[in-house]
């Protein structure tokens, strides 16, 4: 009979940008765990990046509105990655765990929600409370075992989950034309929800739908599309911080975020936004002024500012 291994499970069902701001929480945990099996529950279509992580294995979690796939007394220690709701304490508290890691509250010890903190900082600090040394610096991911068929490409990723993160598309894609005319090899990439969006972007900048990979690619293509890319230009999104993960060149134009809670680390990445217009509702259907704000000429600066081409 096999020795049983201990889990330590941490839960943030969300999505691709949610897992790489927890990566650094994630490499703390198994320094901390040594003897434990590290677990993230998140959906499963995030497994090609669970893997980059290293030594976390994903159970399938596709949100807070279903159980987690482990019986009561199953996990050693279950960690809150997710929030400090009552929906995600409910689903670890069920856990019936031996010892929990998460934000204080009236039946549970721990630091105090901060509003105003970077998400790779607040999961760090959680630790740290919890006496676990953590660095937010740690985020880079494993580089992917595959490489992309399209080494050097500027990468242009003008889809968004809500349509407050969306810049316009003709901006988009007078940013794609640039690049193409400076030598560079455009793709176009996004989800397939999202494909109808950047056909329109590669149409007005002159591009072939060839150079459109929206829709296409699985997550793990796209990952190391993303890794061996010249740079990459999107919208304060999960590609924005595959940039962050892989150390690529990147411009990313936020709305109704802030940096200040999701913004790239220090590197070769630019930030523009316009905050004294922001109004920040994260679900509109309209995209936020301070990304409407931001202008084509701002996108190109920051890109002859990272070498991507000359200015002028």
């Amino acid at each position: 009979m096999e020795d049983h291994v201990p889990e330590v499970l941490a839960l943030r069902a969300l999505k691709l940008g949610d897992l790489l701001v927890a990566v650094p929480a994630l490499r703390a945990l198994g320094r901390a765990f040594p003897d434990h099996r590290i677990t993230y529950a998140a959906p499963a279509w995030l497994a090609p990046v669970v893997e980059l992580v290293g030594g976390i294995d994903l159970v399938d979690t596709p949100g807070l509105d279903v159980p987690i796939a482990r019986a009561k007394g199953e996990v050693d220690v279950a960690v809150n990655l997710h929030g400090n709701g009552e929906q995600s304490r409910a689903r670890i508290d069920a856990l019936g765990a031996r010892r929990v890691i998460a934000h204080g509250s009236e039946s549970q010890p721990g630091p105090r929600w901060a509003e105003r903190v970077h998400e790779r900082e607040r999961w760090c600090r959680l630790l740290e409370w919890h006496g676990i040394p953590a660095d937010p610096r740690d985020l880079l991911l494993r580089p992917p075992a595959r490489r992309t068929e399209v080494p050097g490409a500027a990468v242009v990723h003008p889809g968004a989950a809500h349509g407050s993160r969306h810049w316009p598309v003709e901006r988009f894609a007078q940013v794609a034309r640039r690049l193409e005319r400076s030598g560079h090899t455009v793709v176009v990439t996004g989800s397939a929800g999202e494909r109808e969006r950047a056909l329109a972007v590669a149409e007005a900048a002159g591009l072939g739908a060839g150079s459109v990979a929206a829709g296409q690619l699985g997550l793990d293509r796209f990952a190391a599309l993303v890794a061996d890319a010249r740079c990459v230009v999107s919208a304060d999104t999960g590609a924005a911080h595959l940039a962050s993960a892989y150390g690529v060149p990147s411009v990313v134009l936020f709305g109704p975020a802030t940096p200040a809670a999701w913004g790239p680390p220090p590197g070769p990445h630019r930030v523009l936004t316009h905050p004294g217009v922001r109004v920040g509702d994260v679900f509109a259907e309209q995209p936020d002024p301070a990304l409407l704000a931001v202008t084509t000429e701002e996108v190109l600066d920051a890109l002859a500012g990272l070498g991507v081409f000359s200015a002028g």
